[in-house]
């Protein structure tokens, strides 16, 4: 059976948190990158908000000047369900530009 690729973007990620994603059914995260687009380091959050609580994937991770950090590795996946979503910030104003990829509506 097909599934749905999508992809979710955010540019210029600063110290307020941008969102990536917002899942609407059951999806699967399967790649998620971050590049720092400054002459120097950054540090990154990306967590997913269920309800009103967030779990971070990875807090505080630094990222080198022109350098990037691909989140997800391996094979390894992420499942959202409807209305997780899935969000990044950084320590320093317009700082970062992040890609995700998902496959949307995981189906049998």
């Amino acid at each position: 059976m097909a599934q749905d690729f999508e992809r979710g973007i955010a540019r210029e990620i600063g110290t307020t948190a941008s969102t990536l994603w917002t899942a609407d059914s059951d999806d699967a995260v399967v790649g998620i990158m971050i590049s720092n687009i400054t002459a120097s380091q950054i540090l990154v959050d990306v967590y997913i908000t269920n309800s009103s609580n967030d779990y971070y994937l990875v807090k505080d991770a630094p990222i080198p000047s022109g350098s990037s950090l691909q989140l997800l590795d391996g094979g390894a996946k992420v499942v959202l369900q409807n209305g997780d979503v899935l969000k990044i910030v950084s320590d320093t104003a317009t700082s970062a530009d992040a890609w995700v990829s998902v496959v949307d509506t995981i189906s049998a």
